[in-house]
């Protein structure tokens, strides 16, 4: 019963019916009292629960698929595939939670934009972010944890970006932009990997601009 929910819990739980709700009205107390008659919720509770703040009632949305993502694709179930494919995986899943709700993800996306809420734009990207490469099974630790994170948010914003606009048959040319974005950073990361080998391989650059700056006598 939702009357038993604290408000994080009925934030969450109203969100889906608040985006769809927003399709219409925007994100705005009108949003909220549709999805919580929809709910069965006192309207009043549900307009207290999100102060009518556009941020609030997104940020609860992208936290409702957060959970949603993180209870139908657990590390244990997709933890065997390549880990491209656990990454495009759990984009896909997110995109598909926004199916029909594309005039609320545009209206999302501009209020996301605005100067004001762009310090609270950059934790969201990157809480979900952080959200997928756990389920993906990323445990580092180092710089790698950061740039890992950083490089998904920034592939997901532009991938939610090319859906929002996307006129395909099932978002066929978003499918398709995910891919080469995901490609492109495999392709970067086999990059990196081989210009920071170990000492004691073949190629080293640090070796080398050593011998350059003290060549043997």
């Amino acid at each position: 019963m939702m009357d038993d929910l604290t408000m994080d819990e009925l934030r969450l739980d109203l969100a889906p019916l608040v985006a769809e709700s927003a399709v219409f009205d925007g994100w705005s107390d009108a949003a909220v009292t549709a999805a919580a008659e929809i709910a069965g919720v006192d309207p009043a509770a549900a307009r207290f629960a999100f102060q009518n703040r556009p941020m609030t009632m997104i940020a609860a949305w992208i936290g409702s698929i957060d959970r949603a993502m993180a209870q139908d694709l657990p590390a244990e179930r997709i933890g065997n595939l390549p880990i491209r494919e656990r990454i495009r995986t759990l984009v896909q899943f997110r995109l598909d939670a926004l199916a029909g709700k594309e005039e609320a993800l545009r209206r999302a996306l501009i209020e996301m934009a605005r100067p004001r809420n762009l310090a609270e734009t950059a934790r969201l990207s990157w809480r979900s972010a952080d959200r997928m490469w756990r389920l993906a099974g990323d445990v580092a630790t180092d710089y790698n944890h950061y740039t890992k994170r950083a490089t998904l948010a920034a592939i997901y914003a532009a991938t939610l970006a090319a859906y929002a606009e996307d006129q395909s048959e099932d978002h066929a040319e978003t499918r398709a932009f995910l891919d080469r974005r995901i490609e492109n950073v495999m392709q970067f990361e086999k990059a990196k990997a081989r210009v920071m080998k170990p000492r004691d391989e073949t190629f080293s650059v640090m070796r080398l601009l050593g011998r350059l700056r003290y060549p043997a006598s």
